[in-house]
């Protein structure tokens, strides 16, 4: 069985190869096409944590994986996220590999985000908010700044000096990227907003969001608001991963579309469609520039069997790992 560590994972991980494996795998879930039970969690109440079990068969990728993540948001000196994946043998269940989640897990739920900025985003869309200072803050900077047009990158967070390490990380990899005064002043400005935080307060408000915005939710918490407000789930085009996963009962759904479901503010028909339904040309997103369009992720289990289909096939053909003996 191969091992792959985190650092091997990162060489391995293609991010362009990534975004292009990914809209496959969304639209094979939106067809039928995979097999991906509800995740089962261990709730740590007490850390306001828990511990998933996530698993998933891809047939087109010949990937059947279970992805173990455990989500601790007090977390300050490592990940908020931690992971491994176990990979099996689709043939006879052999276990082939174990490798780090960690980083996938974060450069899938950001190669996502920028599968649906493709698709959502307005044309001319040139400034980016980045709403938080972690991994999934970092990740989607780079990945939504590869975006066409996008020519500035603005980072808002609690933590002012927080925000000004990301945004000196930032400019050391070549993007133009600036802090701004607020939350609320880097919303206003954006054209496409990306909140990846783990707050139980909205931190992107109805309010703030000019018409025609794009809006990325990737934040995940368990109990309060979440991080974008019911008001702008109300204006908005949205679009989820997985409407059964989004709609699922708490800890594994979106609490956004939770409680703006339970206030009345919409109805779960307000989904108005699947990304992979969206890539795959069976349901539209954005159909006008005047639009607001949130895509709001969970992250699912055929994404991370998608990238870890990916990082066995560059680890066979470069022979990177280490192979143990189970036996």
């Amino acid at each position: 069985m191969l091992i792959l560590s985190r650092s091997e994972v990162e060489r391995l991980l293609d991010f362009d190869a990534l975004v292009d494996v990914l809209a496959d795998a969304m639209a094979d879930l939106s067809a039928g096409r995979t097999s991906m039970p509800p995740r089962g969690a261990a709730v740590v109440a007490e850390r306001e944590a828990l511990l998933a079990a996530m698993p998933a068969y891809l047939p087109s990728r010949r990937a059947l994986t279970t992805k173990l993540v455990s989500v601790f948001p007090h977390n300050r000196d490592r990940p908020t996220h931690q992971a491994l994946i176990c990979c099996f043998d689709p043939d006879d269940g052999t276990p082939l590999a174990v490798m780090d989640g960690t980083h996938v897990t974060a450069a899938r739920t950001a190669a996502c985000s920028a599968l649906a900025t493709r698709y959502l985003a307005r044309d001319g869309s040139r400034v980016l908010a980045i709403i938080g200072t972690g991994v999934q803050a970092l990740t989607h900077a780079r990945a939504i700044g590869r975006h066409r047009g996008i020519e500035l990158t603005r980072v808002a967070g609690r933590d002012r000096a927080a925000v000004e390490r990301l945004v000196a990380t930032l400019r050391a990899t070549g993007i133009v990227a600036e802090p701004a005064e607020s939350i609320e002043d880097a919303v206003r400005s954006a054209d496409v907003v990306c909140a990846a935080t783990h707050a139980d307060v909205p931190v992107v408000r109805r309010a703030w969001v000019r018409q025609g915005t794009h809006v990325n939710s990737v934040g995940y918490n368990t109990a309060g608001q979440g991080e974008v407000d019911a008001e702008l789930i109300r204006d908005a085009v949205v679009v989820v991963e997985s409407r059964r996963a989004a709609l699922a009962p708490p800890p594994s759904g979106a609490v956004e579309l939770h409680r703006a479901v339970d206030a009345g503010i919409v109805t779960a028909d307000h989904i108005r469609a699947e990304l992979g339904e969206i890539v795959a040309g069976t349901a539209t997103g954005r159909t006008d520039d005047d639009q607001i369009t949130l895509y709001k992720s969970v992250g699912l289990a055929v994404q991370d069997a998608a990238a870890a289909a990916l990082v066995l096939a560059a680890a066979a053909r470069s022979g990177i790992g280490t192979t143990v003996d189970l036996d």
